[in-house]
């Protein structure tokens, strides 16, 4: 158990760089960040505004467009499938969603910018969807993407349809690692499977057991009112709100890969699930293999923009071995911030970042909704944040490294 003096040290430490992201110049407009161990939140906080110009200030249950920290709870509905022999990772996943057997790969453009494009030699397999090496793209993140989408008029991701995932593959299947619309597909196979949308699995199967009630892919009104705006900035610096920015309400499509809003203490409940080897949701030898790189020799990496409004160039922990697990990226050494190699974590479009460190016990979560990712300020706040966690706890001998 957390003792009162660990908390009280790390509610004094944490504050502070809370308020330093939003404060500093040019500061994130709000952010609410929360650590927990196995048994429970041991810090919540929160600093800003959740629409700048406005004075309604950021809380603790305040509403997060989670954007692809969505992802890992779309990947536990798959596993809890494949533990109860519904599916094999090693499925082709044409079986069931035939829609992905239409999908092609782009050789290249010809001299009139028009795709030439041939079948995949290799069918895509659940395992490929839920490790990023199927050969799917993000608009924001490869120009090759971003161009076939405009030649073929494809709908934007953020548009919630089946058609926005219909893209191409810009590689063969299994031939490397590659961020993109996969989970996407992969909540069309547990809606194939369950006879039921994907939402509705998951309050089923994961939200109820959890105790988990203020997330949903859509919005309730209470939500609705305690949702923060989302930001962007621009290259010059300037931040300016974007009210009407919000993903489509109903969703045509239940987006396993990014779709979820949800209240932060919400999520901190999946992750002590995973802190806690599957408690009530998955077996441990589950959990285990989840969080184990499943790459083999391929590496995950860092992300270049395609649109400079959703995204930055970036990577996390330059210089750090990274691979991808089921489905999280695992530091292979360990990060400079102080957590051990071997944990997981991933982010959110909007800015927002958590980490899980089953080797301590420990994991937490960063959120903020500001545009384009890894944001100058977001960004800087979430790293000293993380580093300030492990030298709070490590002043405790409570660090195992």
């Amino acid at each position: 158990m957390t003792s009162q003096a660990i908390k009280d040290a790390l509610k004094d430490t944490l504050d502070k760089v809370l308020d330093n992201a939003v404060g500093r110049a040019g500061g994130v407009p709000g952010v609410v960040a929360m650590i927990t161990d196995r048994e429970g939140n041991i810090y919540e906080g929160a600093a800003g505004v959740r629409e700048l110009g406005k004075e309604t200030p950021m809380t603790t249950d305040t509403v997060f467009a989670l954007f692809s920290t969505t992802k890992a709870i779309t990947g536990t509905a798959l596993m809890q499938l494949v533990e109860e022999g519904k599916v094999r990772l090693d499925d082709p996943v044409k079986k069931y969603v035939p829609e992905i057997a239409e999908i092609k790969v782009l050789e290249e453009f010809d001299a009139d910018g028009q795709p030439k494009l041939r079948e995949p030699r290799t069918d895509i397999t659940i395992d490929m969807l839920m490790l990023h090496t199927a050969g799917f793209g993000y608009e924001f993140f490869s120009h090759e993407d971003r161009k076939y989408r405009e030649k073929k008029e494809v709908p934007s991701i953020l548009t919630s349809t089946f058609d926005s995932i219909k893209s191409v593959l810009l590689f063969e299947p299994g031939e490397r690692w590659n961020y993109g619309v996969n989970i996407d597909w992969v909540g069309k196979v547990v809606e194939a499977v369950c006879g039921k949308r994907l939402g509705e699995v998951m309050a089923e199967r994961i939200f109820a057991p959890l105790g988990m009630t203020d997330i949903g892919f859509t919005l309730t009104p209470s939500m609705m009112e305690r949702r923060a705006t989302i930001h962007t900035r621009t290259q010059d610096g300037n931040i300016t709100p974007q009210p009407d920015l919000i993903l489509p309400q109903s969703p045509e499509m239940d987006m396993g890969g990014h779709g979820l809003y949800a209240s932060i203490g919400e999520y901190m409940k999946f992750i002590r699930m995973i802190l806690n080897d599957g408690e009530g949701v998955l077996k441990p030898e589950t959990v285990a293999q989840m969080s184990q790189n499943g790459l083999g020799s391929l590496k995950s990496g860092g992300w270049i923009s395609s649109d400079p409004s959703l995204a930055n160039d970036g990577e996390f922990y330059p210089g750090v071995q990274k691979s991808w697990a089921y489905t999280f990226q695992v530091n292979v050494d360990p990060t400079p911030t102080g957590r051990p190699a071997g944990q997981l974590m991933w982010a959110g479009l909007a800015n927002l970042f958590y980490w899980i460190d089953r080797k301590n016990g420990i994991g937490g979560f960063w959120a903020s909704q500001i545009f384009p990712f890894q944001d100058v300020a977001s960004y800087l706040g979430f790293i000293e944040f993380e580093s300030a966690v492990y030298r709070t706890l490590n002043r405790f001998g409570q660090i195992n490294t």
